[in-house]
């Protein structure tokens, strides 16, 4: 009916009842029988999300505190008197969390219906989540997984953000969030060599470690392709998917540092990618079969001196190549981009990219900086796979 409207907060108690009767849903499942039987279960939910929406609509001041120190008193009193051989505390802090979700969802029915949906999908998720962390991850990889999560939540905040002109203009938190990003990428190959086997494993580790270094992942395939003629197809397969890594790097640092360079390197990029992408893969097809490596010790995945090699590599070169465009123009700086790409392709595209950031460099010359960079370092990995493969890898 067109004419009508909604009392104001009717749309939130409609979303908080909703809310509660799709957490309680999930813990009625969950409830058992006999005397490992929960007191919560469906109702029991819809009742304190609804409890919780009453109390932020009606206009007493304090009743929402006084909500939830009921709910809290209850759910308390439920868990002294569980009976359950292993009581946990899950439907005892779901069901306080279920009033306050029942208050947000008057103050915003968009943001509660979104915390009760994600409640009941992390309920359900109980045998997944277990077996993620009991099984799946290992005990390596989770020391892996605090280390990140410190560097990412302590260390990067700490770290200035604002140009610097002993970085050639360069911002250094971008830098320290894209060794965190090659920390996480290394972190994600060691899931995915177990995760994949051995054939997908190998496809997998050179395309994460294209993004420390795509020359150095070459060189590192052309070696065990000596060693095993038989897989060099496969390994070669993994040392191009490195290239996908490159381009994919590319349009990080440009993101990071000039969203408007990602924005004009954003095709070729992708065509790259895609490229470099198609012909890895085919190496699919053409690769025989691949013994699964004899297991050893646990060991990290991550290796923090490679990622803060890429970032210094990144702010040397950002220096060399910001003076060499000050003091030469053009020319020197397209000589000294090709020079630096020789070794790594990462660090002149950085420098491209606060240049462009800074105003010094125009978007066409920044793509045309960019394929040069690309290109250069192409001819050096070319270059590797012949002297570390032979020419059946290469």
């Amino acid at each position: 009916m067109s004419g009508v409207t909604l009392p104001d907060g009717a749309l939130g108690l409609a979303v908080a009842l909703g809310a509660g009767l799709l957490i309680g849903v999930e813990r009625e499942r969950r409830k058992g029988r006999g005397r490992d039987r929960e007191a919560a279960g469906l109702r029991s939910f819809a009742v304190a999300a609804a409890t919780g929406g009453l109390a932020q609509w009606v206009p007493v001041p304090g009743l929402v505190v006084v909500g939830a120190l009921l709910v809290a008193g209850l759910a308390a009193l439920s868990h002294a008197k569980s009976r359950s051989r292993d009581p946990g505390l899950t439907t005892e802090l779901a069901l306080f969390t279920t009033y306050l979700i029942g208050v947000q969802s008057v103050l915003s029915p968009a943001l509660g219906a979104a915390c009760g949906a994600g409640l009941a999908v992390l309920l359900a998720a109980r045998e997944r989540l277990h077996r993620f962390a009991t099984e799946l991850l290992s005990e390596q990889e989770l020391h892996d997984g605090l280390l990140l999560t410190a560097l990412a939540l302590i260390v990067l905040p700490l770290i200035p953000a604002r140009p610097l002109d002993a970085l050639g203009g360069i911002d250094p938190r971008p830098l320290a969030a894209l060794v965190l990003l090659i920390l996480a990428m290394q972190a994600a190959g060691q899931v995915a060599l177990r995760a994949l086997g051995p054939r997908g494993g190998v496809l997998a580790a050179g395309l994460v470690s294209g993004f420390v270094s795509s020359t150095a992942t070459v060189a590192s395939f052309g070696g065990r392709a000596r060693e095993r003629p038989e897989q060099a197809a496969l390994l070669a397969g993994g040392a191009v998917l490195s290239g996908v890594a490159t381009w994919l790097q590319a349009l990080l640092i440009s993101v990071l540092l000039s969203p408007p360079a990602a924005a004009a390197l954003l095709l070729p990029a992708l065509a790259g990618a895609a490229g470099a992408l198609a012909v890895g893969l085919l190496s699919l097809r053409t690769a025989g079969a691949v013994r699964e490596p004899p297991a050893g010790p646990p060991r990290s995945a991550l290796r923090p001196r490679e990622a803060l090699g890429v970032a210094l590599t990144l702010g040397l070169v950002a220096l060399l190549v910001g003076n060499a465009q000050r003091h030469y123009g053009d020319v020197g700086l397209e000589l000294s981009v090709v020079l630096a790409a020789l070794v790594d392709a990462h660090a002149p595209i950085a420098s491209l990219a606060a240049l462009h950031a800074a105003g010094e460099l125009p978007t066409e010359a920044l793509r045309h900086g960019v394929l040069l960079a690309v290109s250069a370092n192409t001819v050096t990995r070319c270059g590797v796979a012949m002297v570390a493969g032979g020419r059946a890898y290469a």
